[in-house]
């Protein structure tokens, strides 16, 4: 009997939506901050920082330089943690959870994958006008 309960808790607590856990990263040159364009949805031609999903079994800290390695081929290295960003509206495709990392740049050439069509500085104080999700907000707060 405790095992169908057991079971039965299991199930209903694996049917229930959770946040997806992401994490995006700032990358600043010369008080100017590293952005990409996007080219997919969501925010398809909005400015907005690298970044991307957690996978599972991995560091927070490995994932936000993995993304960055995947969507820009640079090596970076964490130098602060920024905030954990947790807005149920900040991805409008569910709810995600992310922590966002100020990132040194360690080296190599930025080449964009798939996911972008551009990148591109922008000065803190005069970021683009199209910035998706809550990129504005982490940027603020460093």
């Amino acid at each position: 009997m405790k095992f169908i309960i057991f079971s039965i808790i299991l199930k209903i607590m694996n049917n229930k939506k959770k946040p997806i856990l992401t994490t995006d990263g700032l990358i600043t040159r010369e008080n100017k901050i590293l952005m990409v364009k996007r080219d997919i949805e969501p925010f398809k031609k909005f400015w907005v920082l690298p970044g991307g999903h957690v996978d599972y079994n991995e560091e927070v800290e490995q994932a936000i330089k993995r993304e960055v390695k995947e969507e820009l081929a640079i090596n970076t290295k964490i130098k602060n943690l920024i905030g954990v960003y947790s807005d149920p509206k900040r991805d409008p495709r569910y709810h995600s959870v992310s922590v966002a990392y100020e990132l040194k740049r360690q080296g190599g050439e930025i080449s964009l994958n798939e996911e972008a069509s551009a990148y591109d500085f922008f000065h803190m104080d005069n970021l683009p006008r199209k910035v998706g999700f809550d990129h504005r907000k982490i940027i603020k707060d460093l």
